[in-house]
This record gives structure tokens, sequence and C-alpha cells, in this order.
């Protein structure tokens, strides 16, 4: 899962970028009481390549990355573990516009290449272009299932509109 709040649950912003992205891989480099930094090394630059992520060094601190790489290495973590499904809670939020292209693409690929990829996120027209199914819910209730891409963002409204009608009745 890449969290909604990156710094807070989906970094370790004191570590490197290789530390942060080998981190749920740790038991796997962890061999006769060493950790191969070899191995995590070779792990973390694939990820650093394959999403194209700007560090100046494996070893720098993720601290100094900008938002839309931070991002990147929280999604590298789980793709070295080649997770098939991830769970994006707010993907974009608090990073630039070409940082979001760069994620859309990323999400795209994930999907061709058969991952599920569940978007969790407040913003309309990028859920809306991003999905091949929206399901709408509140407060653990399912409201809707529409299609992506073709629904409009008035038709999200009046579901939500009308579950805060009953609501409030």
């Amino acid at each position: 899962m890449v969290p909604e709040d990156r710094k807070e649950q989906g970094l370790i912003l004191g570590m490197s970028v290789r530390e942060n992205i080998t981190l749920p891989l740790l038991k796997d480099f962890y061999h006769w009481g060493r950790i191969d930094r070899k191995g995590q090394s070779e792990t973390a630059q694939s990820q650093v390549s394959q999403l194209k992520i700007q560090t100046p060094s494996l070893l720098g601190v993720t601290l100094n990355l900008s938002g839309g790489n931070q991002q990147k290495v929280v999604l590298a973590k789980w793709l070295a573990k080649r997770c098939r499904l991830l769970i994006l809670d707010e993907p974009t939020r608090g990073i630039d516009v070409g940082a979001k292209y760069e994620m859309y693409k990323i999400m795209n690929t994930l999907a061709k290449e058969g991952k599920g990829v569940l978007i969790i996120s407040s913003d309309l027209p990028e859920v809306i272009a991003m999905s091949d199914r929206l399901y709408l819910m509140s407060e653990g209730r399912l409201l809707a299932e529409l299609p992506g891409r073709v629904t409009s963002q008035e038709t999200i409204l009046q579901y939500i509109a009308e579950e805060e009608k009953h609501a409030i009745a």
C-alpha cells in the first residue's frame, strides 16, 4: 500500500533511497548475520531506473528528494517486492504536474502488466480518467458502481448529494 501521507507512513526520511526501497525485502538480503549491500544496491538501482527516480545517489537521504520522487520511492518498495495488487491512497497529492504525469504512466503500465491497481482519491478528474471502474463509498457502504473514463463528475456528485440528503433526514 502506498499511503496518503508518504512522509509519515511511507518512508523513513532519514534513511537512504536504497534502504527505503529495500526495506520490505530486508530478510532477503540478510545472510549469516550480514546484509548484502551489493544485492540491495542492485535491486534499488533497478527500481530507480525503471521508475526514473531523480536522485544523486542511492545513498542519498530520501528527505532531500522532491515530493514526486519520494512518492516514486514509496511505490518502488512494493514493486521491488513484486506485489500483484497495489493500493494507492491519494497517489498524486502534493506532487507537481510533471510528477503526476509520471505517476499516471506508471499506474497505466502496471495495469497493462496485469497488476491490480486500486486508487483511493478525492480528485474526481483523476479517478475518472485513471479508472476502469469506480466504486463510490460512504462510511463503509457502497453507494454505486460506475464505469470509469465515461462517468461524469456531475453523476458522482449526484450520488454524493443523494447520500448526504439521506444522512440528514
